[in-house]
């Protein structure tokens, strides 16, 4: 397996690169919900449907002041190895030594001061927006070996009442290890009460991002009204 590099110059460089890069590319990114701490460490799934979501963990990550790792296919990463300096440790599908091998990795990375990781239990990238993918087996393992706080969380990019394109989570209530089906039921009840927002009201900023050009004139006419 590749094992996450996190650490040093480089990945500074990196952190900085992915935070200017995300708040260049959306208005803001907006959660209804309370991130938790990860004392005593936190598996985070969530649903993957863009290209953004591993750069956007991150940033979660670095906002709720979580140690963040993710798990992530091992052909992917061993394509794009700059992802383990930002905390991406591999699994190889469909070879049981391997996974093993990435799920006691896991563990020991989720025992770590403040360590979280996150997952996606789809297994794949489903663009659009529709519904949840069936399932794979790893998150229950993970839990189950690592005894730790599982927290589902919704992930959605939706162009609202602005210029840019914002980013909405939806936090969901932390449980412990389980079978799948309560995996399954936590996310699928995040994802659609998610699918259901038309604004940002009722959502708290977590990272804010470019202003549209309707927010900038609001500022102007606000400042040019003043006696």
């Amino acid at each position: 397996m590749i094992r996450d590099a996190k650490g040093g110059p480089f990945t500074w460089l990196l952190e900085w690169y992915v935070a200017r890069k995300v708040r260049s590319a959306f208005r803001g990114v907006w959660v209804r919900g309370a991130l938790p701490s990860a004392d005593g460490g936190l598996l985070v799934y969530a649903n993957h449907s863009s290209f953004w979501d591993g750069f956007l963990i991150h940033q979660v990550a670095r906002a709720a002041r979580w140690d963040g790792y993710a798990m992530m296919e091992e052909a992917n990463l061993a394509k794009y190895p700059f992802h383990a300096r930002l905390g991406a440790f591999s699994v190889r599908r469909g070879d049981r030594r391997s996974a093993l091998e990435s799920v006691r990795y896991a563990a020991g990375v989720l025992r770590r001061e403040q360590g979280a990781v996150f997952v996606f239990p789809e297994g794949e990238l489903r663009a659009g927006g529709g519904p949840l993918g069936r399932f794979k087996r790893g998150v229950e393992v993970i839990a189950r070996h690592a005894k730790v706080r599982c927290l589902p969380l919704a992930i959605r990019y939706a162009f609202l009442e602005h210029e840019h394109p914002d980013v909405l989570l939806e936090v969901g209530p932390t449980h412990p290890p389980d079978d799948l089906g309560r995996f399954v039921t936590e996310l699928s009840f995040a994802h659609a009460r998610l699918s259901e927002a038309r604004s940002t009201d009722g959502f708290a900023c977590l990272i804010r991002g470019r202003a549209s050009v309707q927010e900038r004139w609001d500022s102007v006419r606000a400042r040019s009204s003043r006696p």
